[in-house]
């Protein structure tokens, strides 16, 4: 468990660290669009090499076919957030812009809690469960 603890907040200390490299990138570039894009290459190619590394094959595409559609759009979230996150980070600082993520990140997943959507276990919304929500909110507004 302590491990999962430690990759949690080592990912979570590269978000910012990723809206950095992507700003001064989309500077270079032009936009950070392409910012955006030339990151997402980058993780696609390590990504496969470390897949072929971990487990020696290629993907499996055996049962492909009955995956519903909504399965499909995580690349396009990764879209959003790369694009998002590069654009905002010069406007809004570094702090400010993961603060406000972090934020949209629990609100939407109480949704998706709170409804059980994409075959999650559904969760409700409690009262300190709002609370906490709000409060995260409200912390995030006053980092701007």
């Amino acid at each position: 468990m302590f491990a999962f603890v430690i990759v949690a907040i080592l990912a979570g200390a590269m978000l910012p660290l990723q809206a950095v490299c992507n700003t001064r990138l989309g500077h270079a570039l032009g936009s950070p669009v392409w910012a955006a894009t030339t990151s997402a290459l980058i993780s696609a190619v390590v990504l496969f090499i470390a897949g072929m590394v971990i487990t020696g094959a290629l993907p499996r595409g055996a049962n492909l076919q009955a995956l519903p559609l909504w399965a499909w759009i995580g690349g396009l979230c990764g879209v959003v957030t790369l694009a998002g996150v590069t654009a905002c980070t010069p406007r809004l600082g570094a702090a400010a812009m993961v603060a406000l993520a972090i934020a949209g990140q629990v609100l939407f997943s109480m949704v998706l809690d709170r409804f059980g959507l994409f075959g999650l276990t559904p969760h409700p919304i409690t009262l300190q469960r709002a609370i906490a929500a709000a409060l995260l909110l409200a912390g995030s507004v006053l980092l701007l």
